[in-house]
């Protein structure tokens, strides 16, 4: 019998050859062209401002150039000759590659879309990190989807199955209503944006620090203190948030206290020296300074002016030096901080005690005479 006319797996050899044949020259055609092919078209994304044909030489580079290599195997394979069983099992494996390819190509589609939307607003990177968790989500999504689709293909009833995960995902849900309460927490964090990662914020004056991550269920907090607080994302949703991020200035108000010694002059001269040195400090804005009231042991002063800055540092300074400048110049005025103190007024009791004491006296000398 000649060698080519042997059979092997239902098959001549010489069929063989062939199908072998074509997966060589495939796979050389493939190896031959994607270098030039890939190379031109980085060529040509790199000359557009578009991101979109990034996108399109990362989908050929990663999926469909793979792609074509199961395809030599598959189309050689289809030239030979299988017994049913056999034939079923590379018809489920063609199934199983196929899916995978079309929803890896989805879920790039999906992450790509995602990216080049937050790439043309402000703080991208920061948005990007937050976004992630979302991307993940939806991947599992489409996953499942293409994972019911196989399962129908394959022959299963797949209404079946279906109609058995709506029973038990209401068990889940009654079972794990926390971590549902989180899960939606997190895409009204994401969506309605009260904070993003980096923002300064204080939750119904609890927790205070600098928001790190943004996750599923929880979101991390890096507190002024040092250590890492995590809060769930119902809470956070849950609770008033101070965002000191989004503040776009910072209003104080301060009071001083002068002594009731203080004349009239030296008082109306207190707003406008106050005025003066506001007025002087940079990123600072004067808005008002009133004698404001009678004190019990003072007279005080209501100052209000804004820092055009959020900055917390830069606010600090500002009123370190406002502060030091008012001491400075009510030395030089000769006005007196108050401080809590108390004035005894005794006159008419030092009177009745000296008319005592006469009375006494006038009374000893009666005596002796």
């Amino acid at each position: 019998m000649n060698f080519w006319d042997r059979i092997l797996f239902g098959n001549l050899f010489k069929d063989w050859a062939i199908a072998f044949f074509i997966i060589l020259v495939s796979f050389s055609l493939i190896k031959i062209l994607k270098g030039p092919v890939v190379k031109k078209l980085n060529k040509w994304a790199q000359k557009t401002v578009s991101t979109f044909d990034d996108f399109i030489v990362f989908a050929i580079k990663k999926t469909i150039i793979p792609f074509l290599y199961f395809g030599a195997i598959f189309g050689a394979l289809n030239y030979l000759t299988f017994n049913m069983h056999t034939t079923h099992i590379i018809e489920v494996a063609e199934l199983f590659i196929i899916t995978y390819f079309i929803l890896k190509l989805i879920t790039s589609a999906i992450h790509y879309s995602i990216f080049s939307f937050l790439e043309k607003q402000e703080n991208s990177e920061i948005k990007k990190k937050q976004a992630r968790s979302l991307i993940m989500i939806l991947k599992g999504i489409v996953w499942i989807l293409g994972l019911v689709f196989l399962i129908n293909n394959l022959g299963f009833n797949v209404a079946t199955i279906i109609a058995g995960l709506g029973i038990g995902g209401i068990a889940v849900a009654l079972a794990a209503q926390a971590v549902l309460g989180d899960f939606f927490s997190y895409f009204v964090i994401f969506f309605d944006r009260p904070f993003e990662i980096g923002d300064f914020i204080i939750v119904d004056g609890e927790v205070t620090g600098s928001v790190e991550y943004v996750g599923i269920k929880t979101t991390r907090i890096r507190a002024i203190s040092g250590e890492q607080i995590v809060c769930s994302n119902k809470f956070l949703t849950d609770s008033r948030v101070h965002n000191y991020k989004k503040m776009l200035r910072r209003r104080i108000v301060f009071s001083i206290g002068v002594t009731y010694q203080t004349t009239a002059e030296q008082m109306k001269k207190i707003p406008l020296i106050i005025k003066s040195i506001i007025d002087a400090t940079a990123n600072a804005t004067f808005d008002r300074s009133h004698f404001s009231a009678f004190g019990d042991f003072k007279l005080n002063f209501e100052t209000v002016y804004y820092i055009e800055n959020p900055d917390y540092n830069l606010f600090m300074d500002a009123q370190q030096k406002i502060y030091l400048e008012i001491m400075q110049v009510f030395e030089n005025e000769k006005i007196e901080f108050a401080y809590p103190t108390q004035t005894l007024f005794a006159a008419n009791a030092f009177a009745n005690m000296e008319k005592e004491n006469a009375s006494k006296l006038e009374s000893k000398l009666v005596e002796k005479n």
